[in-house]
């Protein structure tokens, strides 16, 4: 991962671990669980911090956003609802057309497999769709 640009800027990757250290408590460990799940299925990976302070993961477009709330950890992934979930890990945001999410509470653990395998397929779909996109 890029540690900061030539302007010294801090990068996508050293915000997100402030943001991890600021959390501090079962929230930064559990985003930081996530975040390292992320790394492992595809380690390819693209941190990006966008939209006032979220952390994002893309690969030939956005892969999941990793978002931090009072009572849980939000994991939204872009175009959810076009990927399979054998394990029924998306647990929000299951009304809409589009996107999909994995709520994570206090004492929570998500199934490592599971989501690896997720965050995979939506690699491919994002590629699939990027293909698609330049042949049009």
């Amino acid at each position: 991962m890029k540690k900061s640009d030539s302007t010294g800027a801090p990068s996508a990757s050293d915000l997100i671990d402030g943001k991890i250290a600021e959390l501090g408590d079962w929230r930064g460990a559990s985003l930081s669980r996530m975040r390292q799940l992320i790394r492992e299925a595809d380690p390819e990976v693209v941190e990006e911090w966008k939209w006032m302070g979220t952390p994002v993961w893309s690969h030939a477009g956005v892969i999941c956003t990793g978002e931090s709330y009072k009572d849980k950890v939000k994991l939204t992934f872009l175009k959810g609802a076009a990927l399979d979930d054998p394990a029924r890990l998306f647990n929000a945001s299951l009304d809409g057309n589009t996107r999909r999410a994995i709520d994570i509470h206090e004492g929570a653990q998500v199934d490592a497999g599971a989501f690896k395998a997720l965050v995979r397929a939506a690699v491919v779909l994002n590629a699939t769709v990027a293909k698609a996109k330049s042949r049009a």
